[in-house]
């Protein structure tokens, strides 16, 4: 896919690894469109930030659970600058409890909550960008109109003791890609899940020393967490690849959690 002129919805774009993808894709000449229940992240200038746009940047906040808002960010974006040919899903959010524990059993409105946002409402947002996708013109001799980035998690194959919620939201991602993918394959649209180790987003940057510290020792190399830009590079590629598509890639340095 060429990412220059064309416009790619970013969930999650206020911060962490959707900012990151938001910044990279401007960069490359893309319209973006950020949706997020946040107001527009301070990597936007003062003024673009106070007004939550740029002249190739609209920002909608919106919860990615709700179909109403996430349908009406992307009807604005259409307005704005035409039918999208790709979307990236970066909303969500972690949890870690165990389902027996000396405090009692698990909740399962928490469980519920990661299973909405995580996954839920990844397909919530993949399926609104989709429509507007498959309404656009093939872009290249291969008939591509667009490409599906969602994001899963190691977590989903190596998920650790109180990750039930989290790993069932992130394992369900990656299953959805290659059905998605094969769905999606008639209209020209491909779909990948890019599977991140632990990267330094304001989530990870808020765990205790407690949980990083073993994470960081299990990390082969390099010996550190990632950067949300190397994510976006990654997703640049995948945009870019167009033999890309039906898989789950991990992005990790090679952390298999314990």
């Amino acid at each position: 896919m060429q990412i220059a002129n064309r416009t790619v919805l970013v969930s999650g774009a206020s911060s962490g690894l959707g900012a990151a993808c938001a910044r990279r894709l401007l960069k490359l000449g893309a319209n973006v469109v950020g949706l997020d229940r946040s107001p527009p992240g301070a990597w936007l200038s003062p003024n673009e930030s106070a007004q939550g746009s740029s002249d190739r940047y609209w920002h909608g906040q919106a919860n990615v659970t709700d179909e109403a808002s996430v349908q009406r960010v992307v009807a604005r974006g259409i307005e704005r600058y035409g039918e999208f040919s790709g979307v990236v899903c970066c909303a969500g959010i972690l949890h870690g409890e165990r389902i027996l524990s000396r405090d009692g059993i698990a909740s399962l409105n928490a469980f519920r909550n990661v299973i909405d946002v995580n996954l839920i409402g990844t397909l919530n947002v993949v399926r609104w960008a989709a429509e507007s996708i498959a309404r656009g013109e093939p872009q290249a001799p291969d008939g591509e109109r667009g490409v599906v980035v969602m994001t899963s998690s190691i977590a989903a194959f190596d998920g650790q003791i109180g990750q039930c919620a989290y790993a069932a939201s992130k394992g369900a991602v990656a299953s959805m890609t290659l059905p998605m993918a094969r769905e999606f394959a008639k209209l020209g649209i491909r779909v990948v899940s890019i599977a991140p180790g632990v990267f330094e987003t304001p989530m990870m940057q808020a765990a205790s020393q407690k949980v990083r510290g073993p994470l960081l020792e299990t990390t082969v190399f390099p010996k550190r967490f990632g950067d949300p830009e190397e994510f976006a590079a990654m997703v640049q590629c995948v945009l870019e690849n167009a033999m890309l598509n039906g898989s789950v890639l991990r992005l990790d340095g090679a952390l298999r959690m314990e």
